[in-house]
């Protein structure tokens, strides 16, 4: 199992390596957000090709990876692709000058594919085992299911909130926005602990346990809610008051302004 690790995360390295190489050519690092969901395709399908284990649970850790990754990076590409360089980038680009593209190998796009290779441990590691499947897995399933459900109808609901011209610069607050300020994060949470469950070993859960609380971590604490609303509040007209209604992430009925609970 573990020479099959290692090469996987070669195979990550070099593939990290080549799209560095086409982000310094068009000067635009945008790929590297469209490439984290499929950094997770790839080591499921490479775990899969390379462990030679298509029995039941390998086959379907790796159908709810693809299903999820796919569906995530098309809206990814849809979204971003031609469009100006991210604000996060376009600032690190301002910051480093000429040094931002080795910066950006290892800041970027490095950190990244570390990053995919030890949130997919789990997965990699389910995909190469025996195939066992016990009825509790199914909960994983639903758990991945409901999280898939809440991000896809989330991204959907936002992109057709900003299709509209009168909403620009206004607040989204309908639908699942209504419930949660980040449905798509918490989809993406849910996702992940489900895709744990189907995946855990009684060898190694006790440590494998650390990806999805690693990505739950990111979601919450640092890429995520915090990075995103803290650019929020400077350029939504009202954000303040829907913060003050709204859950931060975990699904709840709006509160009264007064509602100090």
């Amino acid at each position: 199992m573990l020479p099959i690790l290692w090469k996987n995360l070669a195979v990550l390295v070099a593939i990290s390596g080549i799209l560095w190489t086409i982000c310094c050519l068009l000067r635009n690092v945008n790929l590297i957000d469209i490439f984290w969901a499929i950094g997770f395709v790839l080591m499921a399908w490479f775990s899969l090709l390379f462990g030679d284990r298509f029995l039941v649970r390998p086959v379907a850790l790796t159908a709810m990876v693809t299903i999820w990754g796919l569906r995530l990076s098309g809206y990814l590409a849809w979204r971003n692709l031609g469009k100006a360089e991210d604000y996060r980038y376009a600032a690190m680009r301002q910051n480093h000058g000429s040094r931002f593209a080795i910066v950006s190998l290892f800041t970027v796009f490095g950190l990244q594919g570390a990053l995919i290779w030890i949130i997919a441990m789990p997965i990699q590691i389910g995909i190469l085992s025996s195939g066992d499947w016990q009825a509790w897995r199914w909960l994983g399933v639903a758990v991945w299911m409901t999280g898939l459900l809440f991000e896809s109808v989330g991204d959907f609901q936002l992109a057709a909130f900003k299709a509209d011209p009168a909403n620009r610069g206004q607040v989204m607050n309908r639908g699942l926005w209504r419930l949660t300020r980040h449905p798509n994060y918490f989809g993406d949470f849910l996702v992940w602990w489900g895709l744990y469950l189907v995946a855990a070993e009684k060898e190694s859960w006790w440590w494998t346990i650390v990806a999805p609380a690693l990505m739950s971590f990111l979601l919450i604490r640092v890429s995520g809610v915090r990075l995103l609303e803290s650019s929020l509040r400077h350029r939504i007209s009202g954000y303040e008051e829907y913060v003050a209604r709204t859950s931060s992430f975990l699904p709840w009925p709006p509160r009264n302004i007064g509602d100090r609970r």
